[in-house]
């Protein structure tokens, strides 16, 4: 396959911790439509098959491992956590750690927009390498590799209960408490576009109750929403 860049490949392995037996899964995976389409007389595959299938594989992988987190969590709780693990955000983080983008194969269009940064297109990726790696070596390798990926995520992420939805909690409360919804107010943005910062405010009734910053809105809300909480607690 012809390639639109230098890197080697071999780096990218050595990043993931597996070597392919077939060269050819690992090409396809990291090939985006716009790339195909712009070579369909030479190519005839791109990676969205295979994201749907490591969609799947990732899905099991993270079920499996909450399932043997000691502590009892409820099915519903368990599939917060799933949701929050295998989203596009914390994928595209794993992305960023293996400094996928540079391996990508990109048609003229999406390089000239910074494709490569793209958090679809490299969070994509992610799941359409674990599917490769999948039909190269069976559901334990690929699910070692993933959970050597992801490290201390799960447990951070478990134990922080960053999978619970604080925003939707804090409005029932303030509802409840006060009859009135929380007021959330951007207070700056910083970064480029696509990596920019939010750091949010959040006030009930005019009154100041806590901030959150992260890589969207809506995560800076969520954190937000976890402080106000946590001082509500406090004053009860």
């Amino acid at each position: 396959m012809h390639r639109s860049f230098s890197r080697n490949t071999a780096e990218l392995e050595a990043a993931l911790g597996y070597r392919f037996r077939n060269a050819a899964l690992l090409e396809e995976a990291l090939t985006h439509k716009s790339y195909q389409h712009e070579h369909a007389d030479r190519l005839q595959g791109f990676n969205e098959r295979l994201e749907f299938l490591g969609d799947s594989v990732l899905g099991l992988a993270v079920a499996e491992k909450l399932f043997s987190i000691p502590e009892t969590f409820t099915e519903a709780d368990m599939s917060k956590m799933k949701a929050y693990l295998v989203n596009k955000n914390v994928l595209f983080d794993l992305g960023s750690s293996l400094q996928l983008g540079a391996y990508l194969n990109l048609g003229r269009g999406e390089e000239s927009t910074e494709g490569r940064q793209k958090q679809s297109i490299v969070a994509n990726a992610v799941e359409a390498i674990f599917g490769a790696i999948f039909l190269d070596a069976g559901y334990e390798t690929v699910r070692d590799v993933i959970l050597a990926q992801y490290g201390t995520r799960i447990d951070d992420i478990v134990s922080r209960r960053a999978w619970y939805d604080f925003k939707s909690a804090l409005q029932e409360r303030c509802q409840g408490a006060f009859g009135v919804l929380p007021d959330y107010r951007v207070i700056r943005q910083e970064g480029e576009e696509h990596r920019k910062i939010f750091t949010v405010d959040v006030f009930i009734k005019g009154s100041y109750y806590g901030r959150g910053v992260g890589k969207s809105k809506k995560d800076a809300q969520m954190a937000a929403a976890r402080e106000a909480l946590d001082k509500l607690a406090q004053l009860e």
